[in-house]
């Protein structure tokens, strides 16, 4: 792990390469069956956000006069407030996923997918490989999200108070310097400079393998997931070229074990509350006490595309307001980390 987290891991650099080829190299050496699973991805992806955030501070200043304005007809606001935030959400998404690419050289990463055994595979640990850094920390990200919803919540009610009574100037000036700064905020979440993604994801992975080394169950695999920084584009791979097996089969992901903070099991359904439980109590059992919960908006993880494919899926990770603050900076290095929770968290999920 030293080797792993000595640099930057952005999917598609040489960095990341090499940095898989050492867990590939790891994971052979305890006997598993390594296969690289590559796949081409955008890095335009990233810009979803921020040409929303930009959109929606656009979409305010052109409400204004119309929520202002007695010589506005009262449904004008309510009208180009829906038909802009519809054209801004589309737009947002098709490039967020790759549909709408932004020009750019693609570029290529790899999952790792490890097994032991020619068996079906009833369960799946997972963790992303990937780094990335940009303007803003997660914590940044979070704050951009939700002055974004009050934003777009202000707009929408002065909208309506439209269709029947003239908005006062300073209400409406208020809403759009609202909505003005969450396009500001959403703009810092370009990339920019490096992160060594110590936390995320290198505890993660650091969990992941030390699951690895204790399995003995023939229908667990490892995978290893690239291109998660750019919109979970690894995991939406595996599971669009797994879709059937993965039916018959649960997923664990492991996302930024912090050796500071509460264990949270992440659920997204109710089939994922279902397998949270159960993983709760591998790591109860463990001396490990987490707690179960919902994923937070704002945030993404690779069990996300594995639920939305009817595959019970949790995430388990374990931060707090001072690692959001450092996840996708530079500051997120291995010096002073400790992996001993990642490990211990690897080793529980790993017992029968």
């Amino acid at each position: 792990m030293a080797a792993v987290l000595a640099h930057p891991r952005e999917a598609g650099s040489a960095e990341a390469a090499e940095a898989r080829d050492l867990v590939a190299a790891h994971l052979e050496s305890l006997g598993y069956r390594v296969a690289r699973q590559r796949f081409a991805f955008s890095p335009s992806t990233l810009n979803g956000f921020p040409i929303f955030g930009a959109g929606l501070g656009g979409l305010a200043l052109l409400m204004w006069p119309l929520l202002a304005s007695t010589r506005a007809p009262g449904w004008g606001a309510a009208l180009v407030f829906a038909g802009g935030l519809a054209a801004l959400l589309i737009a947002a998404i098709g490039i967020g996923l790759g549909w709408l690419p932004l020009g750019g050289d693609a570029r290529e990463d790899a999952n790792l997918i490890a097994t032991r055994s020619d068996a079906p595979m009833r369960r799946w640990i997972v963790a992303h490989l990937d780094s990335k850094a940009q303007v803003q920390s997660m914590a940044g990200r979070l704050v951009a999200v939700w002055v974004i919803g009050v934003a777009i919540a202000a707009l929408a009610a002065l909208a309506l108070v439209r269709t029947r009574a003239v908005v006062t100037m300073p209400m409406a000036g208020a809403a759009v310097a609202v909505a003005v700064l969450a396009g500001a905020l959403a703009a810092r979440g370009r990339l920019s400079g490096v992160s060594h993604g110590a936390r995320d994801n290198g505890t993660g992975v650091a969990a992941a393998l030390a699951a690895a080394e204790v399995l003995t169950d023939g229908t667990t695999g490892i995978l290893i997931t690239g291109g998660e920084e750019f919109g979970l584009v690894g995991a939406r791979v595996f599971v669009a070229r797994h879709h059937d097996e993965l039916q018959q089969a649960e997923v664990v992901n492991l996302d930024t074990i912090d050796q500071e903070g509460a264990l949270a099991v992440v659920c997204h359904d109710a089939r994922g509350s279902v397998l949270g439980r159960r993983e709760a109590e591998r790591l109860v059992a463990a001396g490990l006490g987490p707690k179960l919960r919902r994923l937070p908006v704002g945030i993404l993880t690779d069990s996300l595309p594995f639920a939305r494919a009817g595959v019970p899926a949790i995430t388990i990770g374990r931060l707090t307001w001072r690692t959001l603050r450092t996840i996708h900076t530079p500051q997120d290095t291995a010096e002073g980390l400790s992996l001993d929770a990642a490990a211990r968290i690897g080793r529980a999920l790993a017992t029968n």
